[in-house]
């Protein structure tokens, strides 16, 4: 991220984070969940798990993101998943963004996997965006 905006270039993982939740949650993206993975993960500080109605619609939802990311020269390390719209994954380094389509979602239980990440309350995370 050494691209950045200058007003952007210290932006913390958890700004980042609020940042991808505000545009999920505009983009209609559905049990949009927050774990703070910092301790329990070395490659990332945070996932921000979603799910999308259809594979077009868990599309549109990365697709956006990106998009204001890239806006504000974020630009993600990697992404899978696009083409298919089951599982996309945006690797934004400090933040891991998993949008999945919502009959996978279960199946891979994210949030069951990292159970003792605590997770963060998207409300108060969103109060604090400014």
């Amino acid at each position: 991220m050494k691209h950045l905006k200058k007003k952007y270039a210290d932006k913390e993982g958890r700004e980042l984070v609020a940042v991808c939740t505000r545009i999920a949650l505009e983009t209609k993206a559905e049990d949009v969940m927050v774990l703070d993975v910092r301790g329990l993960a070395s490659f990332t500080d945070y996932f921000v798990i979603m799910s999308g109605r259809s594979t077009r619609h868990v599309q549109g939802v990365a697709e956006a993101i990106v998009g204001e990311l890239q806006t504000k020269r974020i630009n993600s390390k990697s992404s899978e998943g696009l083409n298919e719209g089951l599982w996309v994954l945006l690797d934004l380094g400090d933040v891991v963004v998993h949008i999945f389509y919502h009959e996978n979602r279960g199946f891979y239980n994210l949030e069951g996997l990292w159970h003792d990440a605590p997770r963060i309350d998207v409300e108060a995370l969103l109060t604090v965006q400014a």
